[in-house]
């Protein structure tokens, strides 16, 4: 790659304040001098997108959750070649709403397949490549509910149970004490003011040690 581009991405489970947070990374980073591309998983590029209202629409409720998870990967398989590959190299920092840790969390923590498969499949679309930064926005999932449900109708993820976002939330978590050279947990719980100054934080001090 050239330049001194970053890829960095926010993981959460719904109602973290992603999209908050996503809003004041790409405002710090333009006022460091480095507009960021802005993005989101599953999604991306046009047949990105068409992939995720196949995954968070309601006309498949019966998926197969092999199925999902290969469309997930297909997903990000061209987010990679077509939008996030080309912008790095072009010396351009991205910053991304969820990507492969998503994954972990949500088909393995979530639906329960076997981190090892999803591993291998990792491997095979990113052959190595991981971001530099990850935010996760942890919050105890009745809280994450609770206000995922003020805002919009749910999404075919948004309707699974409580059980399940207890196990993406703990997944999360376990691959930020597995990884915490990439991962800085940020407590989502707190007021809006207060994860904003834990978030401006963090990209401070990113960028200070990345230049």
């Amino acid at each position: 790659m050239t330049g001194k581009s970053a890829f960095i991405t926010l993981e959460g489970i719904e109602g973290a304040g992603k999209s908050t947070c996503m809003a004041l990374v790409a405002r710090l980073l333009e006022q460091a001098g480095r507009p960021p591309l802005q993005t989101r998983e599953p999604g991306g590029t046009p047949l990105g997108e068409a992939l995720r209202e196949l995954l968070l629409g309601h006309r498949h409720e019966g998926m197969a959750d092999d199925t999902e998870l290969l469309l997930m990967f297909a997903a990000r398989a061209e987010h990679l070649q077509n939008r996030i590959l080309p912008a790095l190299e072009a010396g351009r920092w991205v910053l991304c709403d969820r990507f492969t840790d998503a994954t972990y969390a949500y088909q393995g923590g979530g639906r329960g397949i076997d981190l090892g498969r999803i591993e291998v499949l990792e491997q095979w679309v990113q052959r190595g490549f991981r971001p530099h930064l990850t935010l996760l926005l942890d919050l105890p999932a009745e809280v994450g509910l609770e206000r995922a449900g003020r805002r919009s109708a749910p999404d075919r993820f948004e309707k699974e149970t409580l059980d399940f976002f207890r196990r993406v939330r703990e997944t999360y978590l376990d691959l930020a004490r597995k990884q915490p050279e990439r991962f800085r947990v940020i407590d989502a719980a707190l007021s809006l003011e207060e994860v904003g100054t834990q978030v401006s934080r963090v990209i401070r001090d990113f960028l200070e040690a990345w230049s």
